[in-house]
């Protein structure tokens, strides 16, 4: 009964679809394992609710776990900074402080005042800047965009644990879909310059997911390829990509390491099989090392020889449904009406356009 009560609650209030009624969303109240809170549902049925919290954190149970819900007379808004930092300095307790900037809540250990949020910051505009001049109309983060610096990989770990992600020892960081957040640990054991390339590709890479899925480059509810995804992570690492005003060559922009998996992975590299990398997941699945050079190459050529294609095919695919799947066929299709129907030929121009990176 519980269950019938909150989806019947959610299906008379909400009117319509979340990007028709992005300015009049409301706010569900309820309480959820002993916890209050404050969300906007994305998509909901019998069996399970999804719930975008005004912290950026996506909630998704079944119905039967919610109770003491009603609709506030509140819009839905993200928290304010000030209100942010407050529930993470609650969250994360004495052994962090919290630096902040323009658009960037960094959580960090103590004496490192400022030194992460200004590199998160300048990060942030420099994606900002590479897609605003290659006319992508971006949108403004909903909320702050948060990240957590862990002293140490045992902590990094144990936090990772308890959110339920999975990650190995060679992980270093990453952003989650789920929490909104990027979580690493600090590599270089302090916060000077020069530490600071111990941290950076880390950093640089899931700092451009994060990026990417707050302004509208991806859809964060939505399935994206990953190929897509990787490949736009693995461009930003590149210094001439994330620091173009300082290194403004083609070659400061080539991922060095990508390039040359690519170029150890391209005599085997199946032969017209650009239609199967771009419509599936799968060739991440057997070879993950020549699925992400594979998509650092893609991507490169495509945004370095057709910019306005890449960014239309960007916008094309983060208009895909929230929560449903994008099977193998729609992939190709949405490629193929940016990029053209003759995947053999554009398969040439690639190999020839990475064969004379040097």
């Amino acid at each position: 009964m519980l269950r019938l009560r909150l989806i019947a609650a959610v299906c008379l209030l909400l009117c319509a679809p979340l990007r028709a009624a992005e300015k009049n969303r409301w706010v569900l109240d309820l309480t959820l394992d002993g916890n209050r809170l404050e969300g906007f549902p994305l998509a909901w049925s019998e069996s399970q609710v999804n719930l975008l919290a005004r912290d950026g954190r996506l909630w998704t149970f079944p119905p039967t776990k919610a109770s003491d819900f009603h609709k506030t007379t509140n819009p839905f808004r993200g928290y304010s900074a000030a209100e942010m930092r407050s529930r993470l300095s609650g969250e994360l307790g004495k052994n962090f402080e919290i630096s902040g900037t323009g658009h960037y809540l960094v959580a960090h250990p103590p004496g490192q005042r400022d030194y992460w949020s200004q590199r998160f910051e300048d990060l942030y505009r420099s994606f900002v800047h590479y897609f605003s001049v290659r006319g992508f109309r971006m949108l403004s983060p909903e909320f702050p965009l948060t990240a957590i610096v862990f002293r140490n990989q045992g902590d990094f770990l144990r936090y990772s644990q308890a959110e339920g992600t999975r990650v190995g020892g060679n992980v270093l960081g990453y952003y989650s879909l789920v929490s909104n957040r990027i979580v690493l640990f600090d590599q270089g054991g302090g916060a000077s310059a020069s530490d600071w390339q111990e941290n950076a590709a880390t950093i640089v890479h899931e700092a451009a997911h994060q990026t990417a899925f707050n302004t509208g480059i991806h859809a964060r509810f939505a399935e994206q390829p990953r190929w897509l995804v990787e490949g736009l992570g693995t461009m930003f690492e590149a210094r001439g990509v994330w620091d173009s005003s300082r290194y403004r060559s083609r070659p400061d922009r080539f991922n060095r390491g990508r390039l040359q998996q690519f170029q150890q992975y391209a005599p085997r590299r199946p032969p017209n099989s650009l239609a199967e990398f771009v419509s599936s997941d799968r060739p991440f699945n057997a070879d993950i090392n020549a699925g992400y050079a594979q998509a650092w190459a893609l991507s490169f050529f495509l945004a370095e020889t057709r910019p306005r294609q890449y960014c239309d095919y960007l916008a094309r695919v983060a208009k895909r449904p929230d929560f449903q799947s994008y099977p193998p066929p729609e992939r190709l299709a949405d490629f193929t009406a940016v990029f053209g129907p003759d995947l053999k030929m554009l398969e040439v121009h690639f190999l020839k356009f990475m064969a004379e990176l040097k």
